[in-house]
């Protein structure tokens, strides 16, 4: 009997994704460049429907009609390389499914190439890292839909399932998938940074103990701030370090690392003039966090405002924080789910934002409870311009308004720096401003460049001769 689908890629995700198949009933044919990989894998294996192959050729020619290639390959120029040496072997109507995290126009550009030659092309986002691979992510197919629908049957199987429901749904053309993807990462560096931000408010200005943190961040995650991440931070702060026996989180470099996919995001914002200030200062925060050396020869040089015995009270300020996170997290959602409904403005992909909300819910990252409201914010309204409009939330921005202003002031007036809340709490204050100081600018601009102006009185553009 020949194999339902294949996967080429044998890393942990690959080998989890693979596994995930065979346990949801698919006979699996397995590849990987180099054998080691492949041959660690079939140790791994418990009766699983998993068939490894060290040949391409016999790789291919051991799937069903229309094949289903499944690539867990590194973005870049190896999935150019692996669609090269597959090519000889397939036939019109095969199918390649990369899984990875590829930049949505590299998986366009790879698209047009494969409907020449006749092979359907599916980009697809995915989320839930390692664990979320084998016990189901979260999955954002995008390519032509006949396409999808011929693997939808698998997609759906192995994506996380919420109140019965997969995780998985067509999301749009081309390189939509993928680009749904970058931006949920992007949505995670702002939550991250975010997160980030109210652990030192708590340990730095309330003065709290790492136990007493997590303490914290295990109460909010049973309230209205559940989620995925603030889950994991509370374990993370839980965990003590075997070497020293000190909190584990006091030992770690304080340098973050980035594989590209926020970058992409801000980049992508940048270029189609979409608002993304929380998303790009997570982005900057850890690019600053990358220096240092620097950082710790200006501590010694640079001076901050002097610091008067500080005596906040806890139990007030610890609630005022959680208000903070709060807003600045739907502030930062609001940003990631305008970018998608511009930016499907833009190449009319017809984003299907309340469904994006819903597969959000499971497996992914960004996995949180306040995503049923989003997804019910756009089932309510599905041209709705900003989340922070939607009438939950205005009321909630309106509730909470006052602890991120509170949290951000106490900040600055102390010197510790809290990039996304001020940059969360900037936003919301620049989006609510009706006449902003734009007009001034657009006055500059004429004066020196004769780029015209607009007037509030009168159709057209003028211009003044300074």
């Amino acid at each position: 009997m020949l194999n339902t689908i294949g996967v080429i890629g044998l890393g942990v995700m690959g080998s989890n994704i693979a596994l995930n198949m065979a346990n949801n009933g698919e006979k699996v044919a397995v590849y990987n460049y180099t054998r080691d990989l492949t041959d660690k894998l079939t140790e791994k294996l418990n009766g699983q429907t998993v068939t490894p192959y060290y040949e391409i050729d016999a790789f291919v020619q051991s799937l069903e009609r229309p094949r289903k290639i499944f690539l867990m390959v590194t973005a870049g120029a190896a999935i150019d390389s692996v669609i090269h040496s597959l090519l000889p072997h397939l036939e019109q109507g095969d199918i390649i499914m990369d899984g990875g995290n590829s930049h949505y126009k590299d998986t366009e550009r790879r698209y047009d190439e494969l409907k020449e030659k006749g092979l359907g092309y599916l980009g697809i986002g995915i989320s839930g890292g390692e664990v979320g691979a084998l016990t189901g992510p979260s999955i954002m197919p995008g390519g032509d839909r006949d396409v999808y629908e011929k693997a939808a049957p698998i997609l759906t199987k192995i994506a996380a399932q919420v109140d019965g429901n997969p995780c998985c749904v067509y999301i749009g053309p081309k390189g939509a998938g993928h680009f749904v993807k970058m931006v949920h990462n992007g949505i995670e560096y702002a939550d991250m940074q975010l997160i980030a931000e109210a652990y030192t408010f708590l340990r730095e200005k309330l003065q709290l103990s790492v136990e007493e943190i997590a303490d914290i961040f295990e109460e909010w995650n049973a309230g209205e701030l559940q989620s995925y991440l603030i889950e994991i931070t509370a374990e993370i702060l839980r965990k003590k370090d075997e070497k020293t026996g000190q909190p584990l989180i006091d030992v770690i470099l304080d340098k973050a690392g980035q594989k590209g996919t926020g970058k992409w995001t801000s980049i992508q914002a940048i270029d189609h003039g979409i608002p993304t200030s929380i998303i790009t200062e997570s982005l900057f925060a850890r690019y600053i966090s990358a220096l240092k050396e620097e950082r710790m020869t200006a501590q010694s040089l640079l001076t901050g405002p002097e610091q008067e015995p500080s005596l906040l009270d806890k139990q007030i300020w610890v609630e005022l924080v959680r208000q903070a996170l709060y807003m600045g997290k739907i502030c930062a959602y609001a940003q990631g789910f305008n970018q998608y409904k511009m930016t499907s403005e833009l190449f009319d992909w017809k984003l299907p934002l309340k469904d994006i909300a819903l597969i959000f819910r499971g497996g992914c990252i960004i996995r949180a409870q306040f995503l049923n409201v989003i997804s019910e914010a756009y089932e309510e309204q599905d041209r709705l311009a900003n989340l922070l409009i939607a009438p939950y939330f205005a009321e909630k921005m309106k509730d909470y308004q006052n602890g991120l202003r509170k949290v951000v002031c106490e900040g600055i007036v102390s010197g510790v720096a809290f990039p996304c809340l001020s940059s969360s709490l900037t936003y919301y204050d620049s989006y609510r401003t009706g006449r902003s100081n734009a007009h001034l600018l657009q006055a500059q601009r004429d004066y020196f460049g004769a780029h015209t102006y607009e007037r509030t009185d009168a159709e057209g553009f003028f211009h003044t001769n300074w």
